[in-house]
């Protein structure tokens, strides 16, 4: 039976009217096939990243010279490491970077991590360790719910963010789960509630961190942005010294962000658009393009994203990163939650966190070229087609319709492709982003 901790904690107050039993989740994913790093596809420009805004920084995949002259990423935060400073105070400002007993004594003695690694147990016979965050201390095979702060507001003002935590019994990597970066982006909420609830710490190996709603004002508001007018998505990883959501952020990245080895951020498509379920990720990075294998039934949409974005500001600071996309804003939508909460329990069996008796299904395209087809005419807007169909060069998307003239504009496909994105019927201007169309990254030799 699912491990149904923090139920009454979690509907006293978070999202009372997000209700539904745990998911039956569907069998399926074959794991894909292939060396990513021996792949010289052509990578084309993405637009509109996690918002509606174009983003330039979409590269042509890098050749093996060139990426042996940039510098490494720093490392992740290993699991063991994370319970060793048990100083470090909720909100710090500080990375949290532990140092190790052998390394703290043998700094200037190159043969002693030789003979760290001879003594080294195997994996299976280490122990979990306590997980120290927030200025709390989680033990191992226990579920609960910590809370997070900024400090931004004045003393008796502070409206506290819940942190969701299972910590296992055994040991192994911290997934962390980010939802509601934007507030208005509901169905990231709920896909990591019902994976949070069906974890069972005693079963567990590793951590799972889980922030169901991160931006808690925007949510309450049913807005997208912060107070002060901004976008959170563009402030990673923060600043002590500038605007509200550089200091958010800042406080975030620090506190709960820092402890993940990786990171799988959740989000919809923005004001009335609606994506295929999907990931963005930096197909360029070998680490990332390896995770996103994890994923089952999920297609893969190549984007280096751009800096200022949750997941690229963690994979800059070693953490492999993911962003997830599923719906559209101010919805509960049933099929992209299932398709969500299956993804992240196959990800964790894939990872070796949890064992479920998985039947993997044929992997999805990695879509390398996408591209916005955008409206010619100013009217409205009315879709001929579903999101998720398959397309050919030519084939009719929509009609703009002229409401005075009765002129009827069709938009039309520019390319063989899958729709991965589009926007819901309504008025629109000339120049409209209306149909997010995926071509299917061509493999070398087939």
């Amino acid at each position: 039976m699912p491990y149904r901790w923090l139920t009454h904690l979690f509907r006293a107050g978070l999202i009372s009217t997000f209700c539904g039993g745990l998911l039956a989740l569907p069998a399926a994913h074959a794991e894909q096939t292939g060396e990513s790093d021996t792949q010289e596809v052509l990578v084309a420009e993405l637009a509109e990243d996690e918002s509606v805004e174009d983003v330039e920084h979409s590269e042509p995949l890098r050749t093996s010279d060139q990426k042996a002259e940039e510098p490494a990423p720093a490392e992740p935060l290993a699991e063991e490491k994370a319970a060793t400073d048990t100083t470090q105070e909720a909100g710090a400002t500080e990375p949290h970077e532990p140092v190790t007993e052998d390394q703290s004594e043998t700094t200037t003695e190159p043969e002693v991590p030789e003979q760290s690694e001879q003594t080294e147990p195997p994996e299976d016979q280490k122990e979990a360790s306590s997980l120290e965050m927030l200025g709390a201390t989680v033990p191992p095979g226990k579920a609960t719910r910590l809370s997070w702060s900024p400090a931004i507001q004045g003393a008796g003002l502070s409206q506290p963010t819940p942190v969701l935590v299972v910590n296992g019994a055994k040991p192994g990597p911290n997934l962390c789960l980010t939802g509601a970066v934007h507030g208005d982006e509901l169905n990231g909420i709920e896909i990591i509630r019902r994976t949070m609830y069906d974890l069972e710490p005693d079963k567990l190996s590793g951590r799972v961190i889980g922030i169901p709603i991160v931006n808690l004002p925007g949510f309450q508001q049913g807005s997208r942005y912060l107070p002060d007018r901004r976008d959170l998505n563009r402030h990673f990883p923060g600043s002590t010294d500038g605007s509200l959501a550089d200091r958010i952020a800042q406080s975030l990245f620090q506190s709960v962000i820092r402890h993940c080895d990786m990171l799988v951020d959740i989000h919809t498509g923005s004001l009335k658009r609606t994506n295929l379920p999907q990931l963005r990720a930096d197909m360029n990075n070998p680490e990332v393009a390896e995770f996103t294998r994890g994923f089952d039934r999920m297609a893969v949409v190549h984007s280096s994203g751009s800096a200022g974005m949750l997941r690229y500001a963690a994979i800059e600071a070693g953490i492999r990163a993911v962003t997830m996309e599923a719906g559209e804003s101010l919805r509960i939508q049933e099929h992209q939650i299932k398709a969500g909460v299956n993804s992240l329990t196959s990800l964790m069996d894939k990872e070796g966190m949890i064992s479920r008796m998985f039947v993997w299904g044929d992997p999805e395209p990695v879509y390398y070229d996408s591209e916005w087809v955008r409206a010619e005419h100013g009217g409205i807007l009315f879709s001929e087609i579903k999101l998720g169909a398959k397309v050919g060069e030519g084939e009719i998307l929509g009609y703009v319709s002229d409401p005075i003239t009765n002129e009827q504009h069709p938009i039309r496909a520019r390319s063989d492709g899958r729709i991965i994105g589009m926007a819901v019927d309504q008025v629109v201007m000339a120049g409209f982003a209306a149909y997010h169309v995926g071509t299917e990254a061509e493999v070398p030799g087939e």
